[in-house]
């Protein structure tokens, strides 16, 4: 008995050597993994790649996730399993706080890396369209009013000169992205929410009601999902020019040769009047990063100190270059001491 308790002990003692460098593996990443966003996408990974060529650190993994989906990951846990960091197109929101918080990911440092604007864009050479946020509505929701304002009925709209007679007798087709983007949810709120004040009979509904009749767009074929990749939506607009596109500014302004954009109430979509606010459909970008990772991945302080360098987020940044519009200079200032307080995000109530 005691040989054979001898030899097992030797073997578990082999085994736990053999095992020893795959369990090692497993329990650090030299890496920053990120995820989320298709619009912050572009931006991320230029200065990732920057990051991986000036330094000594593996250059960050970027994975294109949808902004609410990169949240579910980056709120999924800590460890070197989750991500790091998550890109966003939107503002979190208090419920993925929430979520953060009860799986473990108790401090989130919000980075706003600067400004886009979402677009509504087609084929160049094809019909240019002039709209406002109204006709979107009209075009896009699931329900609008009927004729004398009694009630809501399910969208008749085909054409977009049943909208208005200045607009093209073109059927509608727009290509969006999916729920999980934060392009879908900033484009609901800027332009469907917006069409939808302009109507009594909405604006009067309750809570739930209401918002289900301005957020909830058409499944009839009208509005098509064309998921999370925005490039690819560019190419679809190429080979249907009668239909339009939604996707980021900065996807516009790499692909000017490809598309153009719509004015929308007037204002045209460019960099200038996404910078000066003028433009009605423009949002914030941002980074959120995982401060209990900031310790323990290499190279974190030193990428966000790379991404949010006057080289790149600053006035003739390269990043502006890709078509991000730089934040002021005065917010710029609020978010590098966010870092290096590493300040939490808390949002208004």
């Amino acid at each position: 008995m005691a040989i054979l308790s001898a030899w097992a002990l030797a073997l578990a003692a082999t085994l736990t050597l053999l095992l020893m460098p795959a369990a090692q593996a497993q329990a650090t990443r030299d890496y920053i993994s990120i995820v989320g966003s298709s619009t912050v996408y572009p931006f991320s990974t230029v200065a990732a790649e920057r990051f991986g060529r000036g330094t000594d650190f593996p250059t960050p993994k970027i994975e294109s996730t949808g902004s609410g989906g990169g949240l579910k990951l980056f709120c999924s846990g800590v460890g070197i399993q989750h991500p790091d960091i998550t890109n966003s197109s939107r503002r979190i929101k208090q419920s993925e706080i929430d979520s953060c918080a009860k799986n473990g990911v108790n401090g989130i440092v919000e980075v706003k890396i600067g400004y886009d604007g979402i677009v509504l864009a087609n084929a160049k050479g094809a019909h240019r369209y002039q709209l406002t946020r109204q006709q979107v509505f009209l075009a896009l929701a699931r329900d609008i009013p009927d004729s004398d304002g009694a009630g809501l009925i399910p969208n008749p709209h085909k054409t977009w000169s049943d909208i208005a007679p200045n607009l093209p007798a073109i059927p509608i087709e727009v290509l969006g992205p999916p729920p999980t983007s934060g392009t879908r949810d900033a484009f609901v709120e800027l332009v469907m929410d917006a069409g939808c004040q302009s109507f009594p009979l909405i604006e009067n509904l309750a809570g739930n009601a209401r918002d289900a009749a301005c957020y909830t767009l058409r499944e009839d074929g009208a509005f098509i999902e064309a998921g999370e990749n925005d490039n690819l939506i560019v190419q679809k607009l190429e080979a249907n020019p009668t239909a339009l596109g939604i996707f980021g500014y900065s996807f516009l302004d790499q692909n000017q040769d490809k598309v153009q954009g719509s004015p929308i109430d007037g204002i045209e979509p460019n960099f200038d009047s996404i910078a000066d606010g003028s433009y009605p459909v423009s949002r914030p970008l941002f980074s959120y990063v995982k401060s209990m990772h900031m310790d323990e991945i290499p190279g974190m302080a030193e990428f966000l100190a790379e991404l949010t360098s006057e080289a790149a987020w600053g006035d003739f940044g390269y990043l502006s270059d890709r078509g991000l519009i730089p934040l002021p200079e005065s917010e710029r200032q609020a978010v590098l001491s966010a870092i290096k307080e590493r300040a939490h995000v808390n949002l208004a109530p």
